[in-house]
């Protein structure tokens, strides 16, 4: 290849040089990639199938499968459109896209969205399910501050068929 320092003639049909660029990092099609803050999210793609614990100290974005466990207190764990998990989930807020089997420990939310299925126990201080979305489980409804011991009813709306609901209080 020519360079400014090189005299001599040059040629126009030279071929460049092959460049060793990284292929681009996986983007998930969610825009629950899309987070408030600095906050770092990992991501498992839908080709991935992951067995075993998984632990770390970053928001998680699911769209594989994943059996196992998955450990992540004070963050996020969101379970994409193409994910399915078979583990228990324990974050500071879980929102379920896709498939999830196995119970729910979340220290602020659950969310689960009109096209999520959730089969399994939710111990949380808040919980959301849209209309259409599949719930099967009970509900821990846990406050917030340690100090609060009385609580108020607790409501939990869906016109699913498929839903079925405990409500229990700590």
């Amino acid at each position: 290849m020519w360079k400014p320092s090189q005299t001599g003639s040059t040629t126009l049909n030279q071929t460049p040089e092959p460049t060793n660029a990284a292929p681009p990092a996986y983007v998930p099609e969610s825009p629950a990639r899309v987070q408030a803050g600095t906050t770092e999210q990992a991501s498992i793609g839908k080709g991935l199938f992951i067995k075993g614990e998984i632990t770390g100290s970053e928001s998680l974005y699911i769209d594989g499968r994943v059996e196992g466990a998955i450990n992540l207190p004070g963050n996020r764990v969101t379970v994409g459109r193409n994910g399915n998990v078979g583990a228990n989930i324990t974050a500071r807020e879980v929102v379920v896209l896709g498939k999830v089997k196995g119970n729910v420990t979340a220290t602020d939310r659950v969310d689960i969205r009109a096209e999520g299925s959730l089969n399994g126990d939710v111990a949380a201080a808040r919980i959301s399910i849209e209309d259409g979305a599949f719930f099967k489980g009970g509900i821990d409804i846990r406050k917030g501050d340690a100090k609060s011991t009385s609580s108020g009813p607790v409501a939990v709306t869906n016109s699913s068929a498929h839903e079925t609901a405990k409500v229990a209080q700590a």
